[in-house]
């Protein structure tokens, strides 16, 4: 009788058969998932990692404000401190240029001095009317600040990142401001993409992808919207037999609706980014920190791989803050009291039970 072959689900996945990667900025997930860095560690605690390894990423810009090239930034520059190679292709005549922008690591001294400043500004914030979210959050800051340096750096965007880090032969810059089609592109991708194979879960080297405004309006293929869609699905393709993780930012303002749910279907992840109203005086008073915010981070989608569980998010709308003009912060929006004299909070008022003056229910 022929032996008895034990029958594997489709869904499953042979998680001892995955080494752990020895790689500098690569870490295992749950499920077999491998995550690297954002540049932004509150990101990646967003994320609930970071991104997973063969992922598109795509960021809807804010015609306002150029808040998507922080997050860009920081992408770039993370992967480039850990040696990671990079391709960057821009509409800008001279790509190579923006590389001098990238922000530097900080130092293990403003660490420690953002970390005590932090610990001070957090004590005064909760004093009072968000003491009760302190204890279930306190495990979560524990382990962000146990979490290995090497995944993910505290950038200073004062200090511009040293030369030594971009000058070499591992960033490849393109310009697509002159390119009549997305064929050029393609084509860099596919050779850049055919460097980091993935096989059997080995990781010899991961690269990283930095795509800026791929429809802006000085490129010839803007116009282009199905050249444009079937670039992102074949760079999708490309990027799910590869150990690699590319971002690609677009102003959403200048597709067409249909086009552009198209494109957020498309990704893994998708944020999109917002500036804050000037002298929005309802916000302000609706919003606590008001004043410290520069714009608003709206995640969409979270990727999810090898697994069926969605990942429900405590909020999907977070505040953008630069901690000292310096370093790079998200936090969750939380709501002002409603008045001074009662110390009641959102979340503490009463509920359709709870009685009112008026004799009307209170929602």
């Amino acid at each position: 009788m022929a032996a008895t072959k034990t029958r594997i689900s489709s869904f499953s996945r042979n998680i001892s058969a995955v080494s752990a990667p020895q790689l500098p900025g690569i870490k295992c997930g749950p499920n077999g998932t491998f995550f690297v860095s954002s540049g932004i560690p509150d990101l990646d605690k967003i994320l609930g990692g970071g991104f997973p390894l063969g992922s598109l990423v795509m960021i809807m810009e804010d015609a306002e404000a150029p808040h998507h090239m922080l997050l860009l930034r920081n992408f770039m520059s993370q992967g480039l401190v850990q040696n990671q190679p990079l391709l960057y292709a821009s509409p800008a005549k001279d790509p190579r240029g923006f590389l001098g922008t990238l922000p530097c690591p900080s130092s293990s001294k403003d660490d420690k001095s953002r970390n005590h400043d932090t610990e001070q500004e957090k004590g005064l914030r909760i004093a009072w009317q968000y003491k009760k979210y302190f204890s279930e959050n306190q495990q979560n800051i524990d382990d962000h600040k146990d979490s290995n340096q090497e995944f993910c750096n505290d950038f200073d965007l004062r200090k511009p990142l040293e030369k030594h880090f971009y000058s070499g032969q591992r960033v490849d810059c393109v310009s697509i401001k002159d390119s009549p089609n997305l064929a050029t592109l393609h084509d860099r991708c596919a050779t850049f993409l055919a460097q980091f194979p993935r096989n059997d879960g080995s990781f010899s080297c991961m690269g990283r992808i930095a795509i800026q405004s791929l429809c802006a309006p000085q490129c010839e293929h803007s116009k282009m919207d199905w050249d444009m869609l079937s670039f992102i699905r074949s760079l999708k393709s490309m990027l799910r037999s590869a150990n690699a993780v590319a971002i690609i930012t677009f102003p959403s303002s200048l597709l067409s609706p249909s086009f552009c749910k198209r494109w957020q279907h498309m990704a893994d992840v998708l944020l999109s980014v917002k500036a804050v109203p000037d002298e929005d005086k309802e916000l302000g008073k609706l919003l606590t920190g008001y004043q410290d915010m520069v714009g608003f981070l709206n995640v969409h989608k979270i990727a999810r791989i090898n697994t069926q569980v969605p990942m429900i998010l405590e909020a999907t709308t977070f505040s953008i803050k630069l901690h000292k003009r310096r370093f790079l912060v998200l936090e969750c929006l939380n709501q002002a009291p409603i008045d001074g004299s009662s110390g009641t909070s959102y979340g503490t008022s009463g509920g359709c039970s709870g009685s009112s003056r008026s004799g009307a229910l209170d929602f």
